[in-house]
Formats: C-alpha cells, structure tokens, sequence
C-alpha cells in the first residue's frame, strides 16, 4: 500500500458541501480545522468558496496534480468521480459514499464496477461506505469524525465507522494519542491484510488495534498478521462471535467448529492478541504503547489495601502468570522503610494511611529486584492519601526496564492523577483485574515472540493408495466415506486400526469375524446413519460365530424397521481392539482459513461438556502438544487417581498424519476418528472408527 492514501501531498473533496453537518462539509472543514500541509482541491459545482478554500465546478478545472481523492457524492456518481480522480493523477481514493454491497446486488455490481477501475490504474481504493481515514502525525482529517486525535503511537483499524468515532472520543477522554486511524467499510479493495503490512513497516505506529467482523482471505491474513506481530503487537476485537457459520456437519468436528474457533485458531497462529470486549482492546492497547515487554511471569503487586492485593493476586495466579515475593535482600531493605504493620510479602501492602515515599521505596525495591518481571500499584483513595502526588512520584521514578500498570481506583478523587499517569506513559485501569488482564496479553505476546521455529514433519506415506480411494467414491457419487474406506485411507498414512472388512451377508460377517480372530465389533455401514449406536447398530464382544450371525440377522431387522430409506452397505465387522483412553481426533474444513484439526476426549467431555481445541493445519509436533495442553481434562490424559499416563506423543503424531493428509487432499471436507484408542507410553494407540466426508462440487455450486 502506497502513502498516498495516508500521508498525500495534496487532496481533493469530490461532493464538497456548503452546509454544516452534510459529510461533504465536514470532511473539508476537519481538512482545513486540522491545518493540512497541502493544496485542498473542494469540488462543487454551485459554490466559489468553502471554509475559505476556492471550490471548482469539476475536478478537471484543478490545474495541478491530485494524490488524494475524497468521494462523497451518490451512488450513481461515484463511478464518474473515481474515473475523473484517476484522470487528475490520484494514486489512492476514499469512497465514503453508502449505498453499494450493504444495500443490494445492484450496488454489489456497481462496487465491484468501482474496484476493477482502481485495480487497472493501480490505484488504492478504500471503502466505499467507510468513515475516512486520519493521520495526526502529518495532519490529515480525511474523515468526517468529530476531531482530530492527538499524536500518539496506536493505530486502529476498524471495519465499522461508528465504531470509529466511539474510538476517537474514548481517546479524547483518556488524553490517549493515536498514530493512525482507518475505516475500512466494504473492503472492495484494501482491507485488514493491506493495512497490517504497511502499518507493520511504520516508525509511528507502536500498536496496531483492529475491530474485525470478517476477514478477506483467511490465508493471506495469517501471513500479514504474523509478519505483523513479529514487529509490533497486533490487538483484533472480533465481533460476530456466535456465528457457527451457518452450514451443514455432519461429523463431531464440523458440528463442534465455529467461525469464532477458526478466528480464535487463526489468531494464536499469527500472533494476535485477542480482545474479547472493547474495553479489553484499549486496555491491552494502552499497555502494549506505554510499556515494555515483561522478561518473565513473575509479578509484584503494591497495595494501600489488603482487598484489592487480593484481587490483583487471585487474577495473577489466574492468567497462568506468578505472584512472586521479593528476594530477601531486598524485601528485607524495603521493611526497614516501612512502618512495622506493613507487608513486604507479595502483595506488598504499604498500609492505608500511605504516603507516595511508601509507594516509591515499594516500585524501587520491585524494580531493582531481578526476581521481579513486572509491577502492578494499586491505591484506593482514602483520607490520608494523595493521589496526585503519589501518581506523579511513581512517574519519576518508573524505569523502561520492567513494565508498570496502575489502578487507581475510584471516581473523582483520582481523576487527576489517572489522567496524569496517563501523560506519563504509565497504563491505568478502573479495576486490579483489568490491569492484571492488561499485563497476562503482554505476557502471552511475550511467548509468542520466543516460540521456537515452526518445523513440520513429513511422514512417508503412500498417497497414491488414497488417490485411488478418493477418485473410485467420487466416480460412484459416494462423498460420505463408511468405515471401511475411511480406514483404508488412515491405513495408507500409517495409522494402527483393528483387522476387519466388510461383510454384506450374515456368512461373510462370520468369515471376517474368524480370519480376524474373536472377539469382534460389528456396526452398520451406511452413509445414511450418522450415530449407528443410538439405533442399535453397534454391537461389541461378539464371541462365537453364532454370535456373529445372530447380530447381523438382528441388526438388519432393526436398521429396516428404524431407518427404511437408509442406504446400506452391509456391516463392518472388526477384531475388538484392547481397551484404552478414548480421544476424538477431527478435521473441518473452514471456508476462510482451511482445515481446522480438531481434539478431545471422548464420551461425555465432547458430547456435553464439549472440551475440545482446534488448531490450523499444518501443525508442528509442539502445536499438536499445546492442543492436548489446551483441553480442561488434560489431566486425565497426563495420568490421575491411580491412572497411569497416556502416550501424548502418539496423540500429537497421529494430528501430525491428519494434518499432513487433510493439507495433501483438499477433496476431504471433514473426518472423525472416533474413538482413537490411546494406551500407556509404549502401547499400540489405534483408530477404533473412523468417517469421512468428500466434497461435493455439485453441493458446492
């Protein structure tokens, strides 16, 4: 992206209005209010003048060059406008005008109509139906917003224009600078993955902060944004949380995914710190700008009160950071400066009739204790203090070697020493919980820069056999693989299953059962028939050949009587294989970011409780490791009440398998393995059942 858009040398305002509170009108008077270093070219047809700049019948009367053009004129003229912009030599343009892709699919042709034009003459496009764009650092109000934010170092991009100017005067309000801010609109051209890139690369910005409520092209995403985090920290809130995505699934996996999981996947990936709230974004945003990064997750906290300490350090232990006592030598340094009523254990309580020398002699010891990786000051505002005179001493003795957040919490008794505290580049917070939260996205960034280098595992398989498998079902129509042709897939990368096969007639289901050897499994084999158990087509422990035919004469009776229409193949008949942890291994397919490998236990912990992660593929062996980590019953995994530990390893590698087949196959749109058997370290982990589903171009179209 050019800086044509951001930092012009000259701008001119097609749809110039002489009528305070139209958009034409304010966009020109916050161009000349915010003193613009450069010729401001007003078009308007019916006036000679606004807001004292000379105004021009059409564009081309302009003897000079335009580098930025800003449209505000109906849908039906923007074509022309761009086209006479492009002519007068604009190399980006603001559509500001509504009425295109929100509205209907005339306006989506006319959008796209717009687009093609710019994409020809390499011309930045951004909208239409956005708010503008503003750059405090080279004076440029291209917006109709209320006013200019002053010069600060976090850039905010948003896709909703509203939003944008609640942004604007929650910054107003907290004194807060900005480096940059972009309404993106409709995206008909530059979009979330444009701006991270040239935001990355941008000496004035230290933070990017985003509002997303969709995203382009989920790929292209994940690189700009990790390119991005690699040099700055990128804070998204991501709206439309509850969005499961409206289609159709039919495995575990595709049931269990969400837009939000792919999104939440996506943005581990990248780098991303998610807000969840908007408060959560400023306040992540406003540490990131004014802090350094901690070193470790050791915390101390400062406290005039014993309850909030309490809370700071419940939040702490909570967000997986460490509330950490001083070191002796200096805990002991520091008692000797207090007053013996006083705590120097960690939460340090300098008492409630505390002075600011009590808070200084605190921040000192912390700071120059090298057990201590960041610092969290809580004051409450009571009869003996000063909140003023103590948020100023802690801005002087503050270093940039360990970040510093600070809650002073209250009303008007600190609203000057917040907004002071402000000023001096030290984050405060209403609440210890939101300083805490603040400090925990500072601390998982951290992680995330000393991750080791992604190195992916290439297993030798044979893909030719899955070739084979994949073309012979789509030929017969077949997109819903069954057990049988599921597991010679998994067989081909690898993976352990129980000898079987499937048999059409009660005598085939009795030889299969003799040459695997009893007991055997038997379970209906049908397209048809998603939760076999529930219909009484699963039967276990089958021990003799009577057994066998005796369950398969019944399970047909029954499939006919429940299901009528159902297709069936036969039933597929297995060796039982030895009891183990039961885990659920899965993909999805999302239509933005790609296949999303899915991880659980199973039985109750994915049925009900639904404790499953997603990660997207490719995944490392250490990725694949962090998703068993991520799951609230890890611990049973890891061996507990008696129970020995699983082989993680085995889990790991067989999403490594997964991962490697479903990136080779893009034909596979969701599969389950369901259950993977896992056994203790050293034991055979096998895949018990499996299903598989294809995709379908016919369904797609």
């Amino acid at each position: 992206m050019s800086k044509s858009l951001l930092n012009p040398k000259s701008v001119a305002i097609i749809g110039a209005s002489t009528k305070p509170g139209k958009v034409g009108y304010e966009i020109l008077s916050n161009m000349v209010d915010g003193k613009f270093d450069g010729p401001i070219v007003p078009v308007n047809p019916s006036a000679a003048e606004i807001c004292g700049v000379p105004c021009y019948s059409k564009l081309s009367d302009y003897k000079g060059k335009v580098e930025l053009s800003i449209v505000v004129v109906p849908p039906k003229a923007v074509y022309q406008a761009v086209k006479d912009s492009i002519y007068q030599g604009a190399k980006a343009i603001i559509v500001i005008t509504a009425g295109f892709r929100e509205v209907d699919k005339e306006g989506l042709a006319q959008e796209e109509e717009i687009a093609a034009l710019c994409k020809e003459h390499r011309v930045k496009l951004l909208g239409p139906n956005c708010l503008g764009a503003i750059n405090p650092h080279h004076n440029l109000n291209a917006s109709f917003a209320n006013h200019m934010p002053q010069k600060g170092g976090i850039s905010v991009i948003s896709q909703s224009g509203a939003l944008c100017t609640a942004i604007l005067d929650w910054a107003a309000a907290r004194h807060l600078g900005l480096s940059k801010l972009v309404s993106m609109g409709n995206k008909a051209d530059l979009d979330e993955s444009h701006f991270l890139d040239y935001l990355s690369k941008d000496d004035e910005t230290k933070v990017i902060v985003g509002y997303l409520e969709s995203i382009n092209d989920g790929k292209q995403f994940i690189q700009a944004a990790k390119n991005a985090s690699m040099q700055k920290p990128v804070v998204i809130f991501k709206s439309g949380v509850t969005d499961a995505g409206g289609k159709a699934a039919s495995s575990h996996t595709g049931s269990l995914a969400g837009t939000d999981m792919a999104y939440g996947a996506a943005f581990r990936r990248s780098g991303v710190v998610r807000a969840d709230t908007f408060e959560a974004m400023f306040d992540y945003a406003m540490a990131f700008a004014m802090q350094p990064l901690p070193k470790g997750k050791n915390v101390a906290i400062i406290t005039n009160a014993g309850g909030p300490g309490i809370m700071a350090a419940d939040a702490v232990e909570l967000s997986g950071m460490q509330v950490s006592p001083l070191a002796k030598v200096h805990a002991s340094a520091l008692a000797a400066k207090l007053p013996k009523a006083a705590s120097v254990s960690n939460p340090i309580d300098v008492l409630g009739d505390a002075d600011s020398s009590r808070y200084v002699d605190a921040v000192k010891a912390a700071q120059e204790d090298e057990t201590i990786d960041a610092i969290v000051v809580i004051l409450t505002p009571q009869a003996m203090s000063n909140p003023n005179d103590t948020a100023m001493e802690i801005a002087k003795v503050s270093s940039s070697t360990k970040p510093i957040l600070v809650s002073f919490m209250g009303g008007l008794d600190v609203k000057s020493a917040r907004e002071y505290l402000i000023e001096h580049n030290l984050p405060d917070y209403p609440s210890p919980e939101r300083a805490v939260n603040a400090l925990r996205a500072m601390w998982e960034y951290t992680q995330w820069l000393r991750r080791p280098p992604r190195v992916l595992t290439r297993f030798p398989v044979n893909r030719r056999r899955v070739e084979r498998i994949i073309n012979r079902q789509k030929k017969t129509n077949q997109f819903q693989l069954g057990e049988a042709a599921a597991k010679e897939i998994l067989k081909a990368y690898e993976f352990k299953v129980p000898v079987g096969a499937l048999a059409q007639t009660a005598e085939e289901a009795v030889a299969v059962a003799t040459r695997a050897g009893f007991p055997v499994a038997m379970k209906i084999a049908s397209p048809d028939i998603i939760h076999k158990s529930d219909l009484g087509g699963v039967k276990l422990n089958l021990s003799d050949p009577q057994a066998v035919e005796d369950a398969f004469d019944l399970m047909m009776l029954r499939m006919k009587q429940k299901v009528p229409n159902a297709n069936i193949h036969g039933v597929y008949v297995e060796k039982m294989c030895k009891r183990g942890r039961e885990v659920i291994l899965g993909m999805t397919r999302d239509p933005q970011f790609g296949p999303m490998l899915m991880f659980g236990l199973g039985g109750i912990f994915v049925e009900v409780m639904k404790d499953v992660t997603f990660n997207i593929a490719p995944v490392t062996y250490d990725e694949a490791i962090q998703m068993l980590e991520s799951t609230k019953s890890f611990a049973l995994l890891k061996g507990t009440r008696g129970h020995k530990e699983v082989d993680l390893s085995a889990i790991a590698t067989a999403l490594q398998r997964i991962s490697q087949l479903v990136t080779e196959f893009p034909d596979i749109m969701e599969m389950d393995i369901n259950p993977f058997m896992v056994g203790e370290i050293g034991e055979e982990s096998i895949a018990a059942d499996a299903r598989i589903t294809l995709k379908n171009n016919e369904v797609q179209k």
